[in-house]
């Protein structure tokens, strides 16, 4: 968004890291940026955002619901991640944190872009949104297999997807539009099984890079797509159409 010349305001629980990655784009963008600590579960920390936004900015033109929560564990994956074993409280935070965030971030910044009449939300879902998750793709070159995707990702996600056709429904005469982006697996020091696996489950033949996606955000978020809403853009190298 910084390179297509936005001005940015990047919130994150970790306020110092929002502030440095604010500060570099806009020292390579040369645009209007900035980072502000945020908790997207906390109504009040996200109205406190919002306020302290648009002190800054005349308003916010563009949001996108990025903020998630997937699991990482070490250690023997029958022991918790397998569903048979999967712990309440994560099922909790994840819906926490990818589905009450992204609802309270949309109710209280997209209100406001409502009553201006215009904005573009874009809400990050997952190709695992869409198909269940390949657990194949995460077993060891001996057979073995130690990470299994969690329930809980695919199911928020999915809720995700959904959430973005109710808003986009429901705000689309109030010159709002609600999309989602289904992104598939980005390339980012995973072990070499993996990214073999996962590569080889794609028709392109690789996994994403870093940069894939900038294109489909713009797109989305400019006039480009001005006739859309309540779609889900799928962005995944080809992973769901095999």
């Amino acid at each position: 968004m910084a390179e297509a010349g936005a001005h940015v305001v990047a919130a994150d629980l970790n306020g110092a890291a929002a502030q440095a990655f604010g500060a570099e784009l806009q020292k390579q963008h040369g645009t209007r940026a900035c980072g502000i600590a945020a908790d997207i579960t906390n109504p009040d920390s996200v109205e406190a955002l919002h306020r302290e936004v648009l002190a800054r900015f005349d308003g916010v033109d563009v949001l996108i619901n990025n903020a998630a929560v997937d699991d990482v564990f070490n250690g023997s994956a029958d022991e918790v991640i397998r569903l048979e074993n999967y712990p309440l409280s994560l099922w909790r935070r994840a819906l926490d944190v990818n589905l009450t965030g992204t609802f309270l971030c949309s109710q209280i910044i997209g209100s406001e872009m409502a009553r201006r009449g215009r904005g573009s939300i874009i809400n990050i879902a997952s190709t695992y949104g869409v198909v269940a998750p390949d657990q194949s793709v995460y077993a060891r070159p001996d057979g073995s297999q130690t990470f299994f995707k969690s329930p809980a990702y695919p199911a928020t996600k999915g809720a995700v997807i959904s959430l973005t056709r109710f808003l986009a429904a429901y705000w689309g005469r109030s010159g709002v539009r609600v999309n989602s982006l289904s992104p598939g697996g980005v390339e980012n020091s995973q072990e070499d099984y993996f990214v073999r696996n996962y590569s080889s489950r794609t028709p392109l033949g690789r996994m994403a890079s870093a940069g894939d996606y900038k294109g489909a955000i713009v797109f989305l978020a400019a006039d480009a797509s001005s006739y859309m809403t309540g779609a889900n853009l799928i962005v995944d190298g080809g992973w769901t159409a095999w």
